[in-house]
């Protein structure tokens, strides 16, 4: 689905990873780890066109992403960063709607399907999108702004956009990093469950291994400038004292 091919990540004058080559498959929930500091979020960037590449392709299917216009990479290609754009006059409903914004034109109109899928995107992630109020008389939670939310919560919101958005590329900078420990288990359930019921390729970066080595597919780690791409049990058996040090 997306390939990387000798590609150098960075920023002119700082190479942070070099001589990248890997393919994020389709169906499959890819984890990448790695200290911090270490280029993970720096490679999602580049890997949903926000920075260019320094050197090297990245092709989403038969398309070099650098060929394609704005509008066309958000078509194919989702991100939700660890600090979002911002949002604050939005309500929860207003942000996720922006998820079909590649789609909706102009105008931004939506249809009786775009509000379909906002509402299963919603869903998707437990948060009820069909009541407008409460049974006390109070805002329903998509009728609250993103300021009277959670971190957490928030993070949750930003997920369903990225559902909503319907690409067939998704990437997730530490999607998990302000939920509890049940709330991470059941978003890491979500995201496999969604990469292979609707056969999209997703990338998170996280550190939270014991989750990542559960519902995780494929293991990509950056380490010292270069991307390794493995199976779980194989990165372990290479690296076990990075996955010691992180369970500790």
């Amino acid at each position: 689905m997306l390939n990387l091919t000798s590609l150098s990540i960075g920023y002119t004058g700082n190479i942070i990873a070099s001589n990248v080559s890997a393919e994020l498959q389709s169906g499959k929930l890819t984890c990448l780890l790695g200290v911090n500091g270490c280029g993970k979020s720096t490679l999602l960037r580049t890997m949903c066109g926000f920075l260019p590449p320094l050197k090297g392709e990245i092709y989403i299917g038969n398309e070099n992403l650098t060929t394609l216009t704005a509008s066309e990479k958000s078509q194919r290609i989702s991100i939700v960063l660890t600090h979002n754009e911002d949002v604050r006059g939005m309500t929860v409903w207003d942000v996720v709607t922006m998820g079909r914004s590649p789609y909706t034109g102009f105008w931004g109109r939506l249809s009786d399907e775009d509000r379909k899928i906002i509402r299963e995107s919603l869903d998707m992630v437990g948060i009820d999108p069909t009541s407008t109020l409460s049974r006390e008389g109070e805002r329903s939670f998509v009728n609250r702004r993103i300021t009277e939310i959670s971190d957490g919560e928030r993070q949750k919101v930003m997920i369903a956009k990225a559902i909503a958005q319907q690409t067939p590329v998704i990437l997730l900078d530490e999607p998990t990093a302000f939920l509890d420990y049940p709330s991470k288990r059941r978003m890491f359930r979500l995201l496999a469950q969604v990469a292979r019921d609707m056969n999209k390729a997703i990338l998170l970066s996280t550190h939270d291994i014991d989750h990542a080595k559960r519902f995780g597919d494929v293991a990509w780690m950056m380490d010292k400038g270069q991307l390794r791409c493995s199976s779980f049990e194989e990165l372990i058996a290479e690296k076990p004292d990075f996955f010691s040090s992180e369970e500790d």
